[in-house]
């Protein structure tokens, strides 16, 4: 079941990059989510450390924007 969740969230990502929808999301989702079953816990814990990377570059661009004072008038 976790790996259909899987599919479909990687899906979902490539058909909003592509922009066209359809069937290509939800083969390159399936594909992901069985290269990933077979290639066991190392890549399990490569695309944990992946997503944790993201998360923290983000959380780091949000701090910067909330620091940096908005441009005004001199």
């Amino acid at each position: 079941m976790i790996g259909k969740l899987l599919a479909a969230f990687i899906g979902r990502k490539i058909d909003r990059r592509d922009g066209k929808g359809g069937a290509k999301g939800a083969l390159m989702g399936v594909a992901a989510a069985s290269l990933v079953r077979r290639a066991g816990p190392l890549a399990l814990l490569a695309g944990g450390a992946y997503v944790a990377k993201k998360a923290l570059d983000h959380h780091k661009a949000e701090r910067r924007a909330a620091e940096t004072p908005p441009p005004g008038n001199i």
